[in-house]
């Protein structure tokens, strides 16, 4: 008798794709364009978050006060930019292709749940494949409740028609962690740029490499 969960829910950027080094680029760069430097405690608290919240780190740290055009043109700046980067073969985070064929193959839904807008998501899809996933949930796509909040996660159960609390979440980030255990998933947390503290139903591994059903299972139960 198995153990495996009713669905898998993958987060992309920092657990199956080494992006988290690419939004360094535009980030990093608007900053200079705005007349500051983003502080390393600044990246590290968007990890894992959407656009506008990055947005608001990112003037904050840097001190402007943005209006709206400034915002808006800043948001597509950024999106532009990591456009440019990711149709560039962005880098797959160790073991994350054979982790997604192994759960492909046992025939259980799946879903992505990402902070990243639809736009980009796409873009990205083209290096990841659109085949390993029933359902894909963006940033732009849950009414302004993304990460940490419980929406996504809430969503792509509801989409895959599961209970969350029967899915395994597979995280790189404290945000990312914190949507899923809140919606009631257990989580195979895999830390990427920024630690993860422990706390229940979060089972840690130090990378995708070499995943079996045996460690999907010992982290559904």
């Amino acid at each position: 008798m198995t153990l495996l969960p009713a669905a898998v829910l993958w987060d992309m950027d920092g657990t199956l794709l080494d992006s988290e080094k690419l939004w360094d680029v535009p980030l990093f760069e608007l900053a200079e364009r705005l007349g500051g430097q983003l502080s390393a405690a600044t990246r590290a608290a968007m990890v894992g978050s959407n656009v506008p919240t990055t947005l608001d780190l990112l003037f904050g740290d840097v001190g402007v006060v943005p209006d709206a055009e400034e915002r808006a043109e800043a948001a597509r700046w950024i999106d532009k930019r990591m456009a440019e980067l990711l149709a560039g073969d962005p880098p797959w985070q160790p073991g994350a292709r054979a982790a997604l064929d192994l759960v492909r193959a046992t025939g259980l839904p799946t879903a992505l749940v990402t902070s990243t807008e639809r736009a980009l998501t796409e873009i990205a899809l083209d290096t990841i494949g659109r085949h390993y996933f029933d359902v894909t949930i963006c940033g732009d796509e849950v009414h302004g409740r993304n990460k940490p909040l419980p929406d996504p996660y809430l969503t792509a159960a509801r989409r895959l028609a599961v209970d969350p609390a029967h899915c395994l979440a597979i995280e790189d980030s404290p945000t990312g962690v914190t949507s899923a255990t809140a919606a009631g998933c257990t989580v195979l947390v895999v830390p990427s740029e920024v630690p993860v503290p422990p706390g229940p139903r979060r089972t840690f591994r130090d990378s995708l490499a070499n995943l079996t059903l045996a460690d999907l299972e010992a982290a559904f139960t």
